[in-house]
């Protein structure tokens, strides 16, 4: 669901690039950008409607709540892990090239995802879905950069972010009335049109394009920071099962660790040849808005995820119900960043990046204490308005604040770079998450060892038959919890907000 609100960063991951060739028309440009809108719409509507789907995927693979999380995991892994890297790759490679081969990628990956007939199958495909997305995303946007001069290039991807909410804000509702009406399969088969049509109007109407002075690509930091991730992530994902204390736990988070810590030392011996350059946390504004978005995305990555879970298996709403009820939270956010952005201009986005958060926090404590079995407009809707104008007011200036923190000449990794954060705070927020719904049900239903209270929790998610009420009490209080786990990191980043970003606004890097 973080797709809602990634296009206005995700704008910001272009590369230094050549103006417009004169030569080209503007029937040709205007295809080129149906290209790029297109082609990256699959990410958006992907990023919206996964999440709808989950309860009837886990049901219907008789898949764990571990393996269902790596449905989302594995895609946002190789996302974030990789997005830096497809950007450097189409700089080097050429634009349109890197663009049509993460198309393929895919839309081979939904294709294999909407045949998958079993749970391993889905997710291996979700991961070459995140790879097709990290090449494909940054290459749209720099498509863009290449084919429109600067005085049209704002317009240009102010239509391309202004499509993928649109996209986005209708995800949710058709995907949800295609696992009601037809099947889960179905979300991933709709965008094979919208494949063809985006290649087709690249290959045939969109320049090739690369920057001559682009870097070597990164490749060892990008299977550093991607092993470190995946570790990690596993070893929060296992705790349920296996308990903190278990080896194989304890062996992961450890060499998650190690894994991470020596993408670190390669991007210090890099220097200004890295995915990112370690010299850009020189900047206050870069380090506090990194952190800033590492808290706030881990709060709303977390909450959209299981949000579904609560609306389907405690609200008793159907897919398309719950893909409905999210629907405020796109619209919110469509017509409300400008009047944000305006915001921020007047008071500084200090006050922004405080209140924005703390407001989002609140959102997320009436979550908690929300009666999803009550009439949706008395229970859920408040919270999820609440929400979005917490979200709303943060994004504009988080994204300015980045961009700017480190100077012209460094905007677009610094985007890049927050960007591929966000994606992490998603993917951690989801494992981690995981294990303190775990741990709260477990101890709701007391008297029941670890490994019965798994099943239980894993009956309860999957909507299986026969599930006690005991069981649907616990899910209800642990579910609970996590909401107010994801509020006190919203709080946290409005207080990061306040303390680390400058009163007057950045001071780019020198």
């Amino acid at each position: 669901m973080v797709g809602f609100i990634r296009p206005p960063c995700d704008a910001g991951i272009i590369r230094a690039t050549p103006a417009a060739p004169a030569a080209l028309s503007p029937r040709r440009k205007q295809l080129t950008l149906a290209a790029t809108i297109l082609g990256s719409s699959m990410a958006f509507i992907d990023g919206s409607v996964v999440n709808i789907a989950l309860p009837a995927i886990q049901q219907a693979l008789h898949a764990d709540a571990v393996s269902t999380q790596w449905i989302v995991n594995a895609y946002l892994l190789l996302l974030g892990a990789l997005v830096l890297v497809g950007g450097s790759a189409a700089d080097l490679y050429g634009r349109r090239k890197i663009f049509l081969v993460g198309i393929a990628l895919f839309t081979a990956a939904s294709i294999a995802c909407g045949l998958s007939p079993d749970i391993t199958a889905l997710i291996v495909s979700r991961a070459v879905q995140g790879l097709g997305a990290a090449l494909l995303t940054p290459a749209s946007l720099a498509m863009l950069g290449a084919t429109f001069d600067k005085h049209e290039r704002s317009h240009a991807i102010g239509i391309w972010a202004g499509v993928g909410a649109l996209t986005s804000a209708a995800g949710p509702v058709t995907g949800g009335w295609l696992v009601d009406q037809v099947s889960w399969r179905a979300i991933f088969l709709l965008n094979v049109p919208l494949a063809v049509a985006a290649a087709g109007l690249a290959f045939g109407f969109a320049c090739e394009s690369r920057d001559e002075k682009a870097k070597p690509l990164d490749w060892k930091g990008a299977i550093a920071v991607a092993l470190g991730l995946a570790a990690i992530t596993w070893g929060l994902g296992a705790i349920p099962a296996s308990g903190f204390h278990d080896k194989a736990v304890l062996g992961a988070l450890a060499l998650g660790a190690a894994f991470l810590a020596s993408f670190v030392a390669i991007e210090a011996r890099s220097g200004e040849r890295a995915m990112m350059p370690l010299s850009l946390y020189r900047s206050r504004d870069f380090s506090g808005t990194n952190t800033l978005t590492l808290l706030l995305y881990f709060a709303l990555g977390g909450a959209m995820y299981f949000l579904p879970f609560g609306l389907i298996r405690l609200g008793g709403y159907s897919a398309t119900q719950a893909g409905a009820a999210l629907l405020p939270f796109a619209l919110i956010m469509g017509f409300g960043a400008s009047f944000a952005g305006r915001l921020s201009d007047r008071f500084g986005p200090r006050l922004s990046l405080t209140a924005g958060p703390l407001i989002a926090s609140c959102g997320l404590v009436l979550l908690a204490f929300a009666d999803l079995g009550r009439s949706y407009w008395a229970g859920v809707f408040p919270a999820i308005g609440v929400l979005a104008i917490g979200i709303t007011i943060t994004v504009p200036p988080l994204t300015s604040t980045v961009m700017g923190s480190v100077g012209e000449a460094h905007a677009g990794i610094a985007s890049g770079v927050n960007n591929a954060v966000a994606r992490v705070a998603s993917l951690f927020a989801v494992a981690a998450l995981g294990a303190v719904l775990f741990a709260s049900f477990s101890s709701h239903f007391a008297g029941m060892p670890p490994a019965q209270a798994n099943e239980a929790l894993n009956a309860v998610l999957a909507g299986q038959a026969g599930v006690t009420a005991g069981a649907i009490a616990a899910f209800d209080r642990a579910l609970r919890t996590v909401m107010l786990v994801t509020a006190l990191c919203a709080a946290l980043g409005g207080g990061v907000g306040w303390l680390w970003v400058r009163p007057g606004g950045p001071e780019p890097l020198r």
